[in-house]
């Protein structure tokens, strides 16, 4: 079973916007690479910080309003969001060990 719950447009607010810790929202699409290659990145990490950091999903295909809200225009892209607000973006495929470096930052800057 995954750690990560897929989510659209309905389901954006209350499991991002109203999350009372650090939310990592991956925003991709079925027919993109890069997205598929960073998928067990993503699933390493939500095992990996379980207890701290909510990883969710987003298919930009399904969510078209999230993701015009968001100004989503290439995926794979990761949005972090602390206390409703973005934080962080990071476009394109990063290294496991460079999303674990913004994931802790924000982490300490609780």
């Amino acid at each position: 079973m995954s750690l990560i719950s897929k989510i659209g447009d309905a389901q954006f607010a209350a499991e991002v916007i109203n999350s009372d810790r650090l939310t990592v929202v991956d925003f991709g699409a079925a027919w993109c690479g890069p997205c598929k290659k960073l998928h067990p990145v993503m699933a390493e990490l939500a095992t990996e910080y379980n207890d701290k950091v909510k990883i969710v999903e987003v298919d930009v295909d399904h969510a078209s309003d999230t993701a015009v809200q968001f100004g989503i225009t290439s995926v794979p892209q990761l949005l972090f969001f602390k206390n409703g607000k973005v934080k962080e973006t990071v476009i394109g495929l990063l290294p496991k060990s460079k999303i674990e470096e913004k994931i802790d930052r924000l982490l300490v800057d609780e």
